[in-house]
Parts: structure tokens; C-alpha cells; sequence
């Protein structure tokens, strides 16, 4: 069976999608890759990338983006966190990347905001702290030779579009490993209507995380099922990490981000994992509402709209909905790859295999049209 979305595959996830069932169904995010594939001089794999989110496209003005920030379990890096979580705002980027490479990431990114905002940075004193995220890939990539390059960052920003978003073996994602199998990018979408006001909720993961045993599907325990007896063991051992970047359009403060970011520990949760010890479980939210200057430069007086707390409850559950699609969706469109150390393969989760299993639990696979170029 190739390579498809969930949904494709005739699986139905509960909630509503947006039109592309992606993080850019938020209007004006924008997502890029850059995917290094190769071989290194010790002969072991290159298989790594950057992954690129731009919360206001391609704004040549520097403006601020409220967000909320949560670590389910803190074995990993996010770069930014400390403002996000005292100021309640980041400005710039979103990238992913691997464990070795989150400074060059970082320094070629804020080389990214000099030349984009030139013009603000000339006339004032300003900072840039972008924030950058990883998972470890060591497993399938070369990750001690730092592969990735500031012309890699550059080209994923440049790259940087709406619609629909390749997933599974790019970007950031590319060496990444998901409940034993091939793991990496997904995203999935969710829309939602509060007081007759329609807003949507975006994730994007980069997922890297869980043992095969812990594996679910839509509720259905397959992971045991799916065990071949010919498992590599560093194929089931927690030693990964995962990301989930959530963007929505709808107006929120600071703190109601950050509640909003906690609710992806229950959308992973839906696949399988606890959160385990050995990793990163790191969830950052934004809203690209309320747009306006940064406060260096903005009034005295401020203004936020918000919506009301005792709303919230459809949008934590868009993004429980939209984290647990977006894993499995990483999963069903990554391609099988071999393992830099040890020597091996990883596969990619088997549909065929997966196939007999839903339907024993009355959940159909049944291959369907892909979703809207």
C-alpha cells in the first residue's frame, strides 16, 4: 500500500479539518523544509533538515506573536522560552531541527530576521531571540558530524509556503523515529465555531517519540500486533522526543495559550504515550490574532480582544484531535529508512499490515482522494 494521510487511507479521526488539514489552514502561516539526504565520510547516513514556520508570512515588519509555552517532560530544547513565558510573546520564526544543530539553527535564523526586518533593527535598538526546537536523530543520522549549514536554514525559510505541506521523511523530521517505526513531520487541522465566529486550530509535530508496544491507533492497541519478532531493540526504547507547534487564528491572551499548549501532552497521549523519561515533550502555541507593532515601539496603553475562558473547551479538543492526526499522519506518510548506529533498518509503519487490524475493530481502511492541491 503507498505512502498516505490518515484520512486517505479511509480512517476517519473525529473533528472537523480545515480545507488543506494542516498548520496553514491558519491563514497567513506559512511552513518551509530543507532535507539533507546523503552519506557521511564514516559512510554512515546523513538525514536531517530544518523545518521552518512562519507565523506572519513574509512580513518585512517585525511583529509580535502571543504565545504560550508547556513541557509535558522537559528532555529537550526550545529556544525563546524564558520570554515566552514571562513577556507572553515571540517574534520571528518557528524552526525544528535536530539536538546538534539547534545553534547553528538559532544563529542562522536571527541572521534571518536582521536582513528581513532591516529596516526596524537600523532605526532601533532591538533584539532577536528566535525560537528553535529538536529531537534527537541519532539513531538515523550522522547527527555528531552537525551536517546542517546557515544555507540549509535559509533555503527552508525561503521555501516557506501555504496549502498543503509534504509530511513524514522532511524537514526537520527527516531522521526522526515514532513508536518504533519511521517517524518525523505531520499536521492536521481543526475547525471551530464559537459564537457563530469560525476560527481554526493548526498543529504541526515533529514526532520522534514512543515504544512499539505503546502504539494506538484511533483508540485500536496495535502496536503488540504489528511486533515482527525481528525488532531492532534501539527501535523500541524511549529515547526520542517530540515537538507540536499549534497555531490558531482565534483571539487569545498569553495564559490561555499556554493551557491551550498543554493539551497536546493529551493529543500524544491518544497514540500511546505517556511521556516518557528520555523525552522532550515540548509544546508551544500561538495565535496570530491581535496583530500590531512590538511593545518597544508600541502606545502606553494596550489593547488585546480575547475570547472568554468558558469557551475553550471545543478548542482544547481541536487541539487533542488535531496533535493525535497530525502524529499518525507522520507515521502513515514516512517512508522506511536504514539506521546510522547501529547498522539496521527502520520501517515504515506497514498500512497493509494495519489494514486487518482497524477493520477488526470495526474501523474501515479503505483508500480515498487526496485532499485539495
Amino acid at each position: 500500500m503507498q505512502r498516505m494521510r490518515v484520512r486517505e487511507a479511509g480512517l476517519s479521526p473525529p473533528g472537523e479539518p480545515g480545507v488543506y488539514n494542516a498548520i496553514t489552514d491558519v491563514p497567513g502561516v506559512l511552513v518551509g523544509y530543507e532535507t539533507l539526504n546523503g552519506k557521511a565520510a564514516n559512510g554512515r547516513p546523513i538525514k536531517t533538515g530544518v523545518t521552518a514556520i512562519l507565523p506572519h508570512g513574509r512580513s518585512r515588519t517585525p511583529r509580535p506573536v502571543w504565545a504560550g509555552f508547556h513541557a509535558l517532560n522537559g528532555n529537550g530544547e526550545m529556544t525563546g522560552t524564558h520570554w515566552i513565558e514571562h513577556g507572553g510573546y515571540f517574534v520571528g520564526p518557528v524552526c525544528l531541527t535536530n539536538s546538534h544543530s539547534v545553534g547553528i539553527v538559532h544563529h542562522a535564523t536571527t541572521r534571518w530576521m536582521l536582513e528581513q526586518y532591516a529596516a526596524t533593527f537600523e532605526a532601533h535598538h532591538l533584539w532577536a531571540m528566535p525560537v528553535v526546537a529538536e529531537t534527537y536523530d541519532g539513531v538515523l543520522n550522522d547527527i555528531n558530524g552537525q551536517h546542517v549549514e546557515a544555507h540549509h536554514v535559509h533555503a527552508a525559510l525561503s521555501s516557506a509556503h501555504a496549502g498543503n505541506l509534504e509530511e513524514g521523511n522532511v524537514g526537520g523530521g527527516n531522521g526522526m523515529i515514532c513508536y518504533g517505526f519511521k517517524g518525523g513531520t505531520g499536521t492536521s487541522s481543526r475547525r471551530v465555531v464559537i459564537d457563530d465566529q469560525a476560527y481554526t486550530v493548526g498543529v504541526l509535530v515533529q514526532a520522534n517519540h514512543g515504544k512499539r508496544d505503546w502504539l494506538n491507533v484511533l483508540g485500536v492497541p496495535v502496536g503488540k500486533a504489528l511486533d515482527d519478532g525481528n525488532w531492532p531493540k534501539e527501535l523500541n526504547r524511549e529515547r526520542g522526543s517530540i515537538v507540536a507547534i499549534i497555531a490558531t487564528d482565534a483571539p487569545m491572551l498569553p495564559h490561555q495559550l499556554k493551557r491551550l499548549a498543554q493539551r497536546a501532552g493529551l493529543g500524544i497521549s491518544r497514540t500511546g504515550s505517556p511521556g516518557g523519561n528520555d523525552s522532550g515533550d515540548i509544546f508551544l502555541a500561538f495565535s496570530t490574532a491581535n496583530d500590531g507593532p512590538l511593545p518597544q515601539l508600541g502606545k502606553a496603553r494596550q489593547q488585546m480582544c480575547h475570547l472568554n475562558d468558558e469557551c475553550f473547551d471545543d478548542l482544547y479538543m481541536a487541539v487533542v484531535q488535531a496533535t493525535d492526526e497530525a502524529v499518525l499522519n507522520a507515521m502513515f506518510m514516512a517512508e522506511g529508512a536504514p539506521m546510522a548506529k547501529p547498522q539496521g533498518w527502520c520501517p515504515a509503519l506497514d498500512l497493509q499490515r494495519l489494514a486487518p487490524l482497524m477493520r477488526r475493530a470495526g474501523l474501515g481502511m479503505e483508500a480515498k482522494p487526496p485532499m485539495p492541491a
